[in-house]
C-alpha cells in the first residue's frame, strides 16, 4: 500500500502581520541604534541631545517593536484556540493566497521605506532639536523675548544647548525634568510673567562659560567707547572712551582687575536678601593659599545669612545677562542715533522717542504701533513729514524688538549686573558701607578701580588721547557723592 501522506506542519504562531509589523520596528529601532551609536563615538563635540536619542528613543521603538512580535503570536494562538474549528489563521501570512503576495508585496516596500526613514528621520530629529529655531519657537514660544533678545546678543551663534544643558547625561536630565516641569506650565498657561530670573537650576559656569572663555586666556585691559546722546534739544552727543581693567599682571599669574573676583587663589561668597541678587548685606573672601577670610557687612545686617543661602561667586554674578540682553529704552534710542536710523536733526528725538517707547498706555504689543505713531506726531506737527514718518517706523521697530507687554519683559524686570549706570551692578558691594568687623572697607569702585578714562566729550575732544587717565566729568554737573549712578538713570526717563 502506497505509505499516506504526512499531516501538514502546522504554521508558526509568529507567521502573522502583527508580528511581521513588530519586527519592521524593532529592526528599524535597531538600524536607528546603530547608526546613533556610532555617532556618538565619532563625533567630536558630545551634543546633550544624542545620548536620549541613542539610549533611551531607540531602544524604546526596538522594545515597542519585540512587544508586538511576542503580542503577536500570542493573539495568533489564542484565536486559533478559540475558531480552530471555523477561522484559526485571522492573522496568518498566506502565501499560496494571491491577494496576500500582493498585500506581502506591499508591506515589504513599505517596510524598506520605513528602515530608511527611521535612520533618517532620527538623524534629522536630533539635529532638528538641538536647534535654535526648536527651542525658540518651538518647544519654548512661551520665551519669545528671550529668543528676540538672543538673536541680536553677542552668543547668537552659540546655540541655546549649549548653555543650558551642556555636555554629560546628568545635566541633560536635570534639565529635561525642569522641561516637563516647564511644558507643563506652558500648557495649563499659568507660567510666570516675565520668566523668573536669575535661572535656579542653571548649570555652573565652569561647566558651560569656561568652554570658550577659559580662565588662562589672558584679556588684559580692553578698549571700549560708549557712544550717548544728551537729552537736549540738539541730542548732543557725549562720548566716553576707556581702558577696562579686565586683568592685571602676566598671562601666567592668577587673574586680577575686575577678573579677580573669579581668581582661582580666592573665593568670594556673599549673601542676597532678594531673589534678583541686587541687595547684598553680606560677604566673605577667602584666601585659598593660607585660609584666611575675612567678612564684610552693611551695618544694619545682624547676624549671619540663612543656612544654604550663601552663593559663591562666579561668571554668572556679574556677566548676568550674558545671551539675553534687554537693552534700556535709552540705549537702544542712542544705538539707532549712532547708526543713523533716527535723525539728530529732530529737536529733543532722544526724549520724545523714549517717552513715546515707555507710555503706560501700551498694554498690548498690538497698541505699541498706534500709540507711538500719535505720541511722536504730535511732538513733531511742524517738521518734515518724512523725518517724522522714518522716527516713528524706527522707534516702533525698537519697540517691538525691546519691549514685550504681553510677557511684562523688558529691562527694568531683568537687572544687568555689567557696569552700573542704570542698575547698582559693581556697587552692590563696593559701595563703602561693607565694612570688616575691624572697620576695614570693601575697595571703593572710584572711576579708576575698573577703568581709566583715556577720552570724554563731545567729538572733537575725543581726538585727543590721555594715557595717564582722566577724571570722570559728568555731563549734567557735579554729582553728589551720596548717590550712584543707578539713583536717577534707569534706562527709560531719568529720576
Amino acid at each position: 500500500m502506497p505509505a499516506e501522506n504526512p499531516p501538514p506542519r502546522p504554521q508558526s504562531n509568529y507567521n502573522n502581520w502583527i508580528t511581521a509589523s513588530g519586527v519592521v520596528l524593532a529592526v528599524g529601532a535597531l538600524f536607528s541604534f546603530a547608526l546613533l551609536v556610532w555617532m556618538d563615538f565619532t563625533q567630536g563635540d558630545k551634543n546633550p541631545y544624542l545620548g536620549i536619542f541613542t539610549y533611551i528613543v531607540a531602544p524604546g521603538f526596538l522594545i515597542a517593536g519585540l512587544i508586538l512580535v511576542f503580542f503577536g503570536a500570542w493573539a495568533q494562538r489564542r484565536w486559533a484556540l478559540t475558531h480552530a474549528a471555523t477561522w484559526p489563521d485571522r492573522w496568518q501570512l498566506d502565501f499560496a493566497n494571491p491577494r496576500q503576495r500582493r498585500n506581502l508585496a506591499f508591506f515589504g516596500a513599505g517596510a524598506a521605506g520605513f528602515l530608511m526613514l527611521s535612520a533618517f528621520g532620527s538623524y534629522q530629529t536630533y539635529h532638528y532639536s538641538e536647534s535654535v529655531q526648536f527651542c525658540g519657537q518651538v518647544c519654548h514660544s512661551a520665551m519669545e523675548p528671550e529668543f528676540a533678545t538672543y538673536q541680536r546678543g553677542s552668543h547668537a551663534r552659540v546655540v541655546c544647548v549649549e548653555c543650558h544643558v551642556g555636555s554629560g547625561a546628568a545635566w541633560f536630565f536635570k534639565a529635561k525634568l525642569n522641561g516637563a516641569h516647564q511644558l507643563v506650565a506652558f500648557t495649563l498657561d499659568n507660567y510666570h510673567r516675565p520668566i523668573e530670573t536669575p535661572v535656579k537650576n542653571l548649570r555652573p559656569a565652569q561647566d558651560t562659560c569656561e568652554k570658550c572663555h577659559w580662565p588662562e586666556k589672558f584679556a588684559g585691559n580692553i578698549d571700549l567707547e560708549f557712544r550717548h546722546f544728551l537729552s537736549d534739544k540738539k541730542n548732543t552727543p557725549y562720548s566716553v572712551r576707556m581702558l577696562m581693567h579686565v586683568n592685571k599682571g602676566l598671562p601666567a599669574a592668577a587673574q586680577g582687575g575686575i577678573h579677580w573676583h573669579v581668581n582661582p587663589r580666592n573665593r568670594v561668597e556673599y549673601f542676597a536678601k532678594d531673589e534678583k541678587r541686587q541687595e547684598i548685606p553680606w560677604m566673605r573672601v577667602t584666601d585659598l593659599g593660607t585660609g584666611a577670610a575675612r567678612v564684610f557687612r552693611t551695618d544694619d545686617f545682624k547676624g549671619e545669612p540663612p543656612a544654604g543661602a550663601i552663593r559663591v561667586m562666579d561668571c554668572m554674578d556679574c556677566h548676568n545677562r550674558p545671551a539675553h540682553r534687554f537693552p534700556t529704552a535709552n540705549d537702544s534710542v542712542e544705538a539707532s542715533l549712532v547708526a543713523g536710523l533716527l535723525s539728530a536733526e529732530l529737536p529733543n528725538i532722544k526724549r520724545v522717542a523714549v517717552q513715546a517707547m515707555t507710555q503706560k498706555e501700551i498694554a498690548t504689543a498690538a497698541d505699541a504701533p498706534n500709540k507711538i505713531a500719535e505720541f511722536v506726531r504730535a511732538k513733531y506737527a511742524e517738521a518734515p513729514a518724512p523725518q517724522v514718518q522714518g522716527a516713528i517706523g524706527e522707534v516702533q521697530k525698537i519697540f517691538a524688538t525691546s519691549i514685550f507687554p504681553e510677557r511684562k519683559a523688558d529691562w527694568r524686570v531683568y537687572p544687568n549686573n555689567i557696569g552700573h549706570k542704570d542698575w547698582p551692578g559693581c556697587f552692590r558691594c563696593h559701595d563703602d558701607k561693607h565694612k570688616t568687623a575691624a572697620g576695614q572697607a570693601v575697595r571703593s569702585s572710584d572711576c579708576t578701580s575698573c577703568h581709566t578714562i583715556i577720552a570724554q566729550g563731545k567729538t572733537a575732544e575725543l581726538g585727543t588721547l590721555t594715557a595717564g587717565g582722566l577724571k570722570f566729568v559728568h555731563p549734567g554737573g557735579e554729582l553728589d557723592a551720596e548717590l550712584t549712578c543707578s539713583d536717577c538713570h534707569n534706562g527709560g526717563i531719568q529720576k
